[in-house]
């Protein structure tokens, strides 16, 4: 079962002093998880809920899973809410890739925490303006082929020298440079 003190582990668990958007997020999140009675809950809006994202790699460990999302309308990295059935945190993420994406993943028991972003939903009628508080985890597709649901317009293998083209945030491009400047095992 995912508890906040069991997340805080994780989220301290990262550290990279050169990438202060990163530890100011991770702040934020280590508030929420302290202060918040619900914060994996999608309806504790004030002032958000924990999200989980997969950066995923091609098999060649170059390329990065996108989905182009539907109603955000932009290119984003397969990912979404934590769920009851999720049994550790990063569980939410790869759920959310394989259901996004149809990606077949190594099995990694605990994959690594790559970065962290707080950043705004804008409001769709059902729910208000919220933050998403977001746990970005690195996984390692088996093979190339994908899937594309209903959530996503379109999903695609990128190179990093594609990454202007598909507009990436900051965080995403330190979080793939994190991961692709150390060894990766399969």
């Amino acid at each position: 079962m995912i508890t906040p003190a069991s997340v805080q582990s994780t989220v301290r668990s990262f550290h990279d002093p050169t990438d202060g958007q990163a530890l100011k997020s991770q702040e934020l999140i280590l508030l929420l998880l302290d202060c918040a009675p619900e914060p994996f809950s999608r309806a504790h809006f004030t002032p958000g809920h924990i999200t989980c994202t997969g950066l995923v790699l091609a098999p060649d460990g170059e390329h990065l899973l996108l989905v182009h999302h539907r109603r955000l309308d932009r290119w984003l990295l397969p990912g979404g809410h934590v769920e009851a059935e999720d049994a550790e945190i990063w569980d939410a993420a790869r759920r959310e890739v394989i259901e996004e994406t149809g990606a077949k993943l190594l099995p990694d028991t605990v994959p690594r925490l790559v970065g962290m972003d707080v950043h705004g939903i804008p409001s769709n009628g059902r729910e208000p303006y919220h933050l998403h508080h977001d746990l970005l985890f690195a996984f390692r597709a088996t093979r190339d082929a994908v899937l594309c649901s209903l959530e996503s317009r379109e999903v695609r293998w990128c190179s990093s020298a594609q990454f202007d083209r598909y507009s990436l945030p900051g965080n995403i491009r330190r979080a793939y440079a994190r991961v692709t400047s150390r060894h990766w095992t399969s």
